[in-house]
């Protein structure tokens, strides 16, 4: 046996996640989109855990309020739930977390490669890694992600991008700090 074939199979869990970190799982021939297409699959599939693990959260309270007497009108994790889960049926409920997972981590997915992909375009076009790139990539990606809302209205297109590049500024300014 060679020693590269007894190598991968000695290889740990956290030695193929750190190897992740390192180079990556995809080459596509330029770092831009090698770091856009990385970001966008971890943030996707972040996002994708958190809308399962909020779904069954969810599913429990809705369990215990209905378990303590409490009225469904007046639990507040109602307003909170996929929109197509209504608890007809078991199909029709898995149909609508597939879909709205799916959607969320579109979304997750989306904020990353975009905010990577602008951050890393504007350190190579400014030459400089400072503030300024942050806070044009967070209003960007505050605008992409207004978009993907169902109801998007300008003020919220101007919320986001506001917010965006506040928390990504902040952000930057305090890496060193902390």
């Amino acid at each position: 046996m060679s020693s590269s074939v007894s190598n991968l199979e000695g290889q740990s869990l956290l030695g193929e996640m750190s190897s992740f970190e390192k180079g990556g799982f995809f080459d596509l021939g330029h770092p831009l989109l090698n770091r856009i297409v990385e970001s966008f699959v971890k943030a996707a599939g972040i996002g994708a855990i958190q809308a399962v693990s909020r779904e069954a959260y969810f599913t429990a309270v809705d369990g215990l309020d209905s378990n303590s007497g409490i009225p469904r009108e007046i639990s507040s994790s109602k307003k909170y739930r996929f929109p197509g889960l209504k608890g007809e049926t078991n199909r029709n409920s898995l149909e609508a977390m597939v879909k709205n997972t799916g959607k969320e981590s579109l979304q997750w997915g989306l904020a990353a490669g975009v905010y990577s992909g602008l951050t890393y375009g504007l350190q190579d076009a400014r030459g400089a890694h400072d503030w300024k790139n942050s806070a044009v990539a967070g209003a960007i990606t505050g605008v992409a992600l207004a978009l993907t809302s169902d109801d998007s209205s300008h003020e919220q297109i101007v919320q986001c991008a506001i917010t965006g590049a506040a928390i990504s500024t902040a952000a930057n300014l305090l890496t060193g700090i902390f």
